[in-house]
């Protein structure tokens, strides 16, 4: 994923000029490329118009919804008391001609806005490119990775699939330091996941220390839904931060220290019983660990990738890589 700041009106161009590369290199429609175009410009605007400057993150996504790009923006300013009378043409609170919100609603095939007053906005805009599912539903995982500024690539990765029992199965790699060694531990990682995800989520670790070995080695985090026995089962070596919620609360999910393709003493399985529908969300040690959902009234609720980007918002740290995605457990 990519990140554009916007703090003055000479950054919006440049927001929407990535995005539209981002189109073109995805194959968008002319037709798609002129409502991203006015989507991005209204959004960037709006950052600086009420957000006191901001973030627009831009990123394809593929899930079982449908697949296309997705648009994230980002800010820490007033926020909005009344979010559908924002999405109302006409409703300003900037002396403008107030169809900035519902412009963006109209152009996007999905909108999504998280806002606390006096805290700041996070808003989601996806635009379909491909077929649509023949039964779509709702969005069950979201996420982003980024890579530390001045990096070209991010060492972290992560993917979530369907296993052979109907869970979904989800892992976080790390990538030891960051930049493109890290990059490649990361993706070693992810290929050893995808020929294995069917096993016990401690043999993926093993067999991804096996397999990793030459590489410059990855803290890794595997975590998967058993929807019939009404757990989480989770198993991690390194600093990779698994949380799971439900409606008995947050519990942290524990994890052992190592590198896996290096040093690992020993990989162990965990289950987590949960009721309701449960949320998992793992994030690399790019995102501080200070966070609570407490202190987020709805989000739980929300779209996964519109949890991921407000804990990215306001947890993020400079230093390094940052991953962040949660998954909604759902009945096969």
């Amino acid at each position: 994923m990519q990140s554009q700041v916007v703090q003055d009106q000479s950054q919006v161009s440049e927001a929407r000029r990535r995005a539209l590369q981002l189109a073109q290199r995805l194959s968008a429609s002319e037709a798609a490329a002129g409502r991203i175009a006015i989507a991005v410009t209204e959004l960037a605007t709006n950052l600086v118009k009420h957000g006191s400057g901001g973030e627009i993150l831009f990123g394809s996504y593929e899930d079982p919804t449908g697949s296309g790009l997705e648009c994230i923006s980002l800010d820490k300013g007033r926020g909005m008391n009344d979010v559908e009378a924002c999405l109302r043409d006409g409703y300003s609170t900037a002396g403008s001609s107030g169809t900035g919100l519902g412009a963006v609603r109209r152009q996007s095939d999905l909108t999504e806005i998280y806002s606390q007053p006096g805290s700041g906005t996070a808003i989601l805009t996806r635009f379909a490119f491909g077929t649509p599912p023949v039964r779509p539903q709702p969005a069950p995982w979201g996420g982003l990775s980024l890579a530390k500024s001045g990096e070209e690539v991010c060492g972290d990765a992560w993917t979530v699939q369907r296993d052979q029992d109907g869970g979904w199965v989800l892992m976080v790699a790390d990538g030891l330091g960051h930049g493109p060694m890290a990059a490649d531990a990361s993706q070693q990682a992810v290929r050893l996941f995808l020929k294995h995800f069917d096993r016990p989520t401690s043999n993926i670790i093993e067999l991804m220390h096996t397999g990793m070995r030459a590489s410059r080695g990855a803290a890794v985090a595997v975590a998967r839904f058993d929807m019939t026995g009404r757990r989480v089962l989770f198993a991690g070596i390194g600093n990779i931060a698994g949380t799971i919620f439900s409606s008995q609360g947050a519990r942290k999910m524990v994890s052992h220290n190592g590198t896996v393709g290096h040093a690992v003493r020993k990989v162990q399985e965990f289950a987590y019983d949960f009721s309701g529908t449960p949320l998992v969300v793992l994030c690399s040690d790019g995102l501080g660990t200070s966070w609570s959902f407490d202190n987020y009234p709805g989000l739980t609720t929300r779209h996964p990738t519109l949890i991921s980007s407000v804990l990215y918002r306001d947890f993020k740290r400079m230093r390094d890589d940052v991953t962040v995605v949660a998954v909604r457990g759902q009945a096969p």
